[in-house]
Formats: structure tokens, sequence, C-alpha cells
């Protein structure tokens, strides 16, 4: 065999080769599996941005309902210690994999809308309040991110439900079982419920 006829036949055994992978890769869902995994990433970036969106409203409504409700002090240290909570969980993107981590996420921040419900009751009480233009403001931007919450949490809900039909179904399952790939976690309807009622902020 010539060095001619080598360098051919080791041409053709490499195409033929890079072939087969590409054709692997596209039908065993490797590739689709990367997308949709990129996706529930994205989506649950734009969660995490609105719910840091809203964290970081509470100390100014907060300081705002203080000056004119001071003695209502154990809603506010409510709320105050609601944010705490919510800063403590590190939604990090390994909080994707992990089922019991995303649940306390999901729990504190249901601890965060229940204690700005209550503060919003509370604000009822006080019409001066209700008339103050730096709570209005805030008001309408908390009402605005909330609104914001509920779009992107149900962007991550379907990205995820797309995610987990792929590597549930054959024949991607295998692949997602090769390189790791498990079923995210998702909002349960029960956690759902709670966190999707937005603080009642309309007068």
């Amino acid at each position: 065999m010539s060095q001619g006829d080598f360098f051919r036949i080791r041409k053709s055994f490499l195409i033929g080769f890079t072939g087969l992978i590409l054709f692997f890769t596209n039908s065993c869902g490797y590739n689709t599996i990367q997308v949709q995994d990129e996706q529930v990433k994205a989506s649950w970036s734009e969660v995490i941005n609105m719910y840091q969106r809203r964290a970081d409203l509470i100390p100014n409504l907060v300081n705002t309902v203080k000056g004119y409700a001071a003695q209502e002090k154990e809603v506010l240290i409510e709320v105050t210690r609601a944010r705490a909570s919510v800063g403590s969980v590190q939604a990090t993107p390994e909080i994707l994999n992990n089922p019991e981590l995303f649940a306390k996420f999901n729990q504190a921040q249901g601890q965060m809308t229940s204690a700005l419900s209550r503060l919003m009751v509370v604000v009822e009480k006080y019409p001066d309040l209700k008339s103050d233009k730096s709570f209005i403001g805030l008001q309408a931007q908390l009402e605005g991110t909330e609104n914001r919450i509920a779009v992107a949490r149900n962007r991550y809900i379907t990205s995820v439900q797309e995610y987990n039909i792929t590597v549930r179904t054959f024949p991607n399952v295998i692949t997602a079982k090769i390189f790791g790939y498990d079923v995210k976690p998702n909002f349960s309807v029960e956690n759902e419920k709670e966190i999707s009622k937005p603080p009642q902020v309309q007068f």
C-alpha cells in the first residue's frame, strides 16, 4: 500500500467517523438536551432577577410605611425577616439540580409574598400613607415587579417541562443518563398557588 493510499483511507475513515458522531449526537438527543438545558438556565436567571428586583424594593417600602405607621412594628419586622430569609438562600445554578434547595428557595419566596400581603393590609388603615407620593411610586413598582415575576415564572415552568420531557423519553433518556442529565425541579401546584398570589397593592 502506497503512502497516498494510506492517507486516502485515513481521510475516508475520519470523514466516516465524524459523520457517525454527528449522526449520534443529533439522533440521540444530545444537542436538544444542551439547548433546552441552556433555556432552563436562562429562564431561571430571569426568575431570579425579578425576585431580586422585588427584594430591592423592600427597604424603601418598609421605611416609607414606618414613617406613617411605626406602631406596626410586628408587620415591619416580619417583612424585614422575610427579605433576610430570601437573601440567605443562594440561588446558584446548582439549585436547578437540587430539589431540596429549590423547595427551600420557593418557601422563602412564599414567606416574602405573605409578609408583603400583610403589609399591604396594614396600609389600608393609613389614608395619609396611601396618598404619599413615595409610597404610590413604590406601590406601582411592586405591582409591575409582581407581574414580571409571574411572566418569568411561567417561562421557567414551560422550559423545565420541555427539558424534563426530553430527558425522560427514549432514546434521549439513554443519552441523559450517560452524560448525567436528570430531571429538574419545577414549581409544584401547591407552592405555585402560594407564590403566584401577588400582594394586594391596589386601593
